[in-house]
Protein backbone atom coordinates (compact mmCIF):
# COMPACT_ATOMS: atom_id res chain seq x y z
CA UNK A 1 0.00 0.00 0.00
CA UNK A 2 2.64 2.54 0.90
CA UNK A 3 4.31 1.65 -2.43
CA UNK A 4 1.16 2.35 -4.24
CA UNK A 5 1.09 5.71 -2.49
CA UNK A 6 5.12 6.63 -3.10
CA UNK A 7 4.13 6.09 -6.97
CA UNK A 8 0.96 8.07 -7.30
CA UNK A 9 2.51 10.69 -5.34
CA UNK A 10 5.66 10.65 -7.59
CA UNK A 11 3.71 10.39 -10.93
CA UNK A 12 1.43 13.21 -9.50
CA UNK A 13 4.43 15.43 -8.64
CA UNK A 14 5.37 15.48 -12.65
CA UNK A 15 2.26 16.67 -13.40
CA UNK A 16 2.24 19.31 -11.54
CA UNK A 17 6.23 20.32 -11.87
CA UNK A 18 6.92 20.22 -15.31
CA UNK A 19 6.55 22.94 -17.40
CA UNK A 20 4.87 22.13 -20.88
CA UNK A 21 6.72 22.65 -23.97
CA UNK A 22 3.61 24.60 -25.53
CA UNK A 23 5.33 28.03 -25.54
CA UNK A 24 8.77 26.87 -26.09
CA UNK A 25 10.77 28.67 -28.85
CA UNK A 26 13.37 27.97 -30.59
CA UNK A 27 16.86 28.51 -29.27
CA UNK A 28 18.47 31.12 -31.75
CA UNK A 29 15.22 33.30 -31.51
CA UNK A 30 16.15 33.97 -27.79
CA UNK A 31 16.42 37.97 -27.81
CA UNK A 32 20.78 38.61 -27.77
CA UNK A 33 20.40 40.60 -24.74
CA UNK A 34 18.56 38.26 -22.28
CA UNK A 35 21.58 36.07 -23.91
CA UNK A 36 24.02 38.61 -22.92
CA UNK A 37 22.25 38.41 -19.10
CA UNK A 38 22.31 34.56 -18.91
CA UNK A 39 26.44 34.81 -19.47
CA UNK A 40 26.25 37.39 -17.21
CA UNK A 41 24.72 35.44 -14.53
CA UNK A 42 27.21 32.23 -15.19
CA UNK A 43 29.87 34.45 -15.32
CA UNK A 44 29.00 35.68 -12.04
CA UNK A 45 28.52 32.27 -10.62
CA UNK A 46 32.02 31.50 -10.85
CA UNK A 47 32.68 34.78 -8.22
CA UNK A 48 35.52 33.63 -6.15
CA UNK A 49 33.33 33.60 -3.45
CA UNK A 50 29.68 34.02 -2.61
CA UNK A 51 30.03 37.43 -1.11
CA UNK A 52 31.35 38.80 -4.08
CA UNK A 53 29.00 36.81 -5.91
CA UNK A 54 26.02 38.84 -4.36
CA UNK A 55 27.68 42.06 -4.80
CA UNK A 56 27.86 41.39 -8.80
CA UNK A 57 24.70 39.65 -8.95
CA UNK A 58 22.33 42.76 -7.51
CA UNK A 59 22.63 44.34 -10.76
CA UNK A 60 20.94 42.06 -13.23
CA UNK A 61 18.66 40.67 -10.22
CA UNK A 62 15.22 41.81 -10.59
CA UNK A 63 11.34 41.34 -9.64
CA UNK A 64 11.25 39.40 -6.05
CA UNK A 65 14.90 38.80 -5.98
CA UNK A 66 15.64 42.10 -4.89
CA UNK A 67 14.11 45.02 -2.18
CA UNK A 68 11.51 47.39 -3.29
CA UNK A 69 14.33 49.75 -4.03
CA UNK A 70 15.92 47.51 -6.16
CA UNK A 71 19.03 48.30 -4.45
CA UNK A 72 19.84 44.73 -2.69
CA UNK A 73 19.09 41.21 -2.93
CA UNK A 74 15.99 40.17 -0.81
CA UNK A 75 17.28 38.36 2.78
CA UNK A 76 16.58 35.01 1.65
CA UNK A 77 18.04 34.93 -1.50
CA UNK A 78 21.81 35.16 -0.93
CA UNK A 79 21.73 32.54 1.97
CA UNK A 80 19.53 29.83 -0.65
CA UNK A 81 18.60 30.60 -3.79
CA UNK A 82 22.22 32.21 -4.86
CA UNK A 83 24.32 29.49 -2.63
CA UNK A 84 23.05 27.00 -4.33
CA UNK A 85 23.41 28.06 -8.00
CA UNK A 86 26.69 29.11 -6.93
CA UNK A 87 27.43 26.00 -5.22
CA UNK A 88 26.53 23.75 -8.02
CA UNK A 89 27.89 25.80 -11.29
CA UNK A 90 31.03 23.59 -11.74
CA UNK A 91 28.18 21.17 -12.66
CA UNK A 92 27.16 23.00 -16.11
CA UNK A 93 29.31 24.09 -19.18
CA UNK A 94 30.75 27.07 -19.47
CA UNK A 95 30.12 28.84 -21.27
CA UNK A 96 26.63 27.85 -21.03
CA UNK A 97 24.50 25.90 -23.32
CA UNK A 98 21.12 26.22 -23.81
CA UNK A 99 18.89 23.62 -24.42
CA UNK A 100 15.56 24.75 -24.11
CA UNK A 101 13.68 28.11 -23.74
CA UNK A 102 10.48 28.57 -22.82
CA UNK A 103 8.24 32.23 -23.69
CA UNK A 104 5.57 33.46 -21.12
CA UNK A 105 4.00 36.07 -23.09
CA UNK A 106 3.45 38.70 -19.84
CA UNK A 107 4.47 38.90 -16.37
CA UNK A 108 4.53 41.66 -13.67
CA UNK A 109 7.09 40.78 -10.61
CA UNK A 110 8.61 42.69 -7.89
CA UNK A 111 7.11 45.60 -5.65
CA UNK A 112 8.06 49.05 -5.88
CA UNK A 113 10.38 50.69 -7.73
CA UNK A 114 11.74 46.86 -8.54
CA UNK A 115 8.52 46.44 -10.40
CA UNK A 116 9.39 44.95 -13.83
CA UNK A 117 6.66 43.47 -16.38
CA UNK A 118 7.39 42.00 -19.88
CA UNK A 119 7.86 38.96 -21.26
CA UNK A 120 9.93 35.79 -19.34
CA UNK A 121 12.04 33.46 -20.87
CA UNK A 122 12.50 30.33 -18.44
CA UNK A 123 16.17 28.75 -20.19
CA UNK A 124 17.31 25.76 -20.13
CA UNK A 125 21.20 24.94 -19.14
CA UNK A 126 23.07 21.82 -20.18
CA UNK A 127 25.44 20.20 -17.48
CA UNK A 128 29.12 19.07 -18.54
CA UNK A 129 27.84 15.11 -18.56
CA UNK A 130 24.17 13.94 -18.63
CA UNK A 131 25.40 11.39 -16.07
CA UNK A 132 25.08 14.73 -13.90
CA UNK A 133 21.42 14.93 -14.28
CA UNK A 134 19.24 17.38 -16.46
CA UNK A 135 19.25 20.88 -17.58
CA UNK A 136 18.17 23.61 -14.90
CA UNK A 137 16.16 26.81 -15.83
CA UNK A 138 17.10 30.46 -15.07
CA UNK A 139 14.52 33.09 -16.21
CA UNK A 140 14.79 36.13 -16.85
CA UNK A 141 12.73 38.98 -18.01
CA UNK A 142 12.61 41.25 -20.42
CA UNK A 143 11.13 44.53 -19.49
CA UNK A 144 8.14 46.09 -22.27
CA UNK A 145 7.98 49.54 -23.11
CA UNK A 146 5.40 50.45 -20.04
CA UNK A 147 8.25 48.95 -17.61
CA UNK A 148 10.25 51.67 -15.48
CA UNK A 149 13.06 48.99 -15.87
CA UNK A 150 14.73 49.38 -19.15
CA UNK A 151 17.20 45.91 -18.94
CA UNK A 152 16.95 42.53 -18.91
CA UNK A 153 16.97 40.98 -15.12
CA UNK A 154 16.92 37.24 -14.00
CA UNK A 155 13.55 36.89 -11.52
CA UNK A 156 14.00 32.96 -10.49
CA UNK A 157 16.91 31.34 -9.48
CA UNK A 158 18.31 28.64 -7.44
CA UNK A 159 17.59 25.07 -9.87
CA UNK A 160 21.47 24.41 -10.52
Amino acid sequence: MKTLLAITFVISSFFVFAQSSINDIKVGELPPEVKTILDKYVEILHSENLDVCAEKFIEIAGGTLVSPDGKSLRSSVKPYSLKKDFDNIHFYKNPANISRVNLSASSTQGFGESAISGKVYKIWIDKISESEGIAAPISILLPDASSLIKSPKIVNIGSL
